[in-house]
């Protein structure tokens, strides 16, 4: 493995004016993991997601994040095209891409960095990584340290024998620079804040980072809107666009809606879960005009369409802190 540039500092600067879009006219999509219901977060990314791309001019496109299949039943992607359809939010692709049915897509990916000799076997354990790696200063995101990334031949047919490896992406000593749409310049260091990261799991399949930059790329996306919990992971994709030969979209992170003790909206949440808002609701205006509200777009919680919101969208209104949602929010619909 030719390890010559590793310790070289380098700076890959993608810094873009803020406003979204600063391609015209966007390609936008919204990529939910289809392991459940959506909830009141799947549809204040989508609404945000939807009102970019549109508000442009733009395209909305829609694909199913489900990797891993035994965890991303179909039933859950087949009510997330009809709770979206209720929503009035269209997507504008024929035909909507499965992860689990592009494992081929992501192998070409997988022998292009194979070739640029920029991946490595790795034999640690859940275990051994939580002990020997340190967690991220932020979000407690674990930073490999790199423990197997110098195994010779040998040592690699050893453990092999043993046990199958995961696949690991070198993160070179680069510095990623790049301007979010809301919350400004950004610079992340991929070997200090990221470290080698996984790309195949033990079991074959492909981890998120590779398979999330080669389906936006060859979607001809340009415009990406999400949660900011994502916000760091701009990082390892810009450097994987890059990598690829592709130009990084623009990014545009959403503060995350949490609880009144500060945790993240889940899945789990039942109050959260659209098929409880749906029976509470039964017409999506109120939903989505009490979205609005909270994306800054409208002064108060009304009845609204997606389509009423668009000649008046600003990301600019978007509130630059984390929204607390009251545990009875659900009776203002």
């Amino acid at each position: 493995m030719d390890r010559q540039n590793e310790n070289k500092m380098i700076t890959i600067n993608e810094n873009k004016k803020s406003d979204l879009p600063s391609v015209q006219p966007p390609t936008g999509r919204f990529a939910p993991s289809p392991s459940g219901r959506m909830h009141l977060g799947n549809v204040y990314s989508a609404l945000a997601a939807w009102l970019c791309a549109k508000s442009a001019g733009g395209k909305f496109l829609l694909r199913m994040e489900d990797l891993d299949p035994m965890r991303c039943p179909r039933k859950f992607a087949d009510l997330i095209l009809s709770d979206l359809e209720w929503l009035g939010l269209t997507w504008d692709n024929a035909e909507i891409p499965y992860q689990s049915e592009r494992t081929a897509v992501y192998e070409n990916f997988y022998q292009q960095l194979a070739e640029k000799n920029l991946i490595y076997p790795c034999f640690c354990s859940r275990a051994q990584l939580h002990v020997a790696d340190a967690p991220h200063a932020s979000d407690g995101r674990v930073v490999y340290a790199g423990t197997c990334r110098h195994l010779t031949p040998e040592e690699i047919k050893q453990k092999r024998s043993r046990r199958s490896p995961a696949t690991r992406l070198i993160l070179p000593d680069t510095t990623i620079c790049f301007t979010d749409g809301h919350y400004g310049s950004q610079t992340f260091n991929l070997a200090r804040d990221w470290g080698d990261i996984i790309i195949r799991r033990s079991d074959g399949v492909f981890a998120y980072q590779l398979a999330v930059t080669a389906d936006d790329a060859l979607m001809g996306v340009t415009q990406v809107v999400r949660g900011c919990d994502l916000l760091s992971s701009s990082a390892p994709q810009i450097f994987l666009f890059r990598t690829f030969g592709y130009e990084p979209p623009c990014y545009l992170h959403l503060p995350l809606l949490i609880t009144g003790e500060g945790a993240r909206l889940a899945k789990r949440d039942k109050a959260a879960d659209l098929g409880f808002l749906r029976q509470q609701c039964p017409d999506p205006e109120p939903l989505i005009g009490y979205i609005a509200w909270l994306l800054g777009q409208l002064p108060k919680p009304e009845p609204a369409t997606a389509d009423d919101l668009l000649s008046f969208f600003d990301a600019k209104k978007i509130p630059g802190h984390d929204i607390v949602i009251p545990g009875n929010y659900w009776e203002k619909l």
